[in-house]
């Protein structure tokens, strides 16, 4: 390794504004699960699935259907 690095012809990370924020979430273990197989099945990570799974509801500003029973 070099003793200094000359960084005055860098650039700035263009992407900054898409980094991921690391948070702590409950999920069920079923769920998990499902995210786990469809990961063996694509070979992306079940983390960047749910992520993928989860960019897309909000793009399209899908809404929750639920019900009380």
């Amino acid at each position: 390794m070099r003793e200094e690095y000359d960084f005055s012809k860098g650039k700035r990370n263009p992407y900054v504004n898409q980094e991921k924020k690391q948070i702590t979430i409950k999920i069920n273990a079923a769920t998990i699960d499902y995210f786990k197989q469809q990961a063996e099945e694509t070979g992306i990570s079940y983390q960047n699935l749910i992520n993928m799974y989860l960019t897309d509801c909000a793009m399209h500003e899908k809404k929750m259907v639920y019900t009380i029973k």
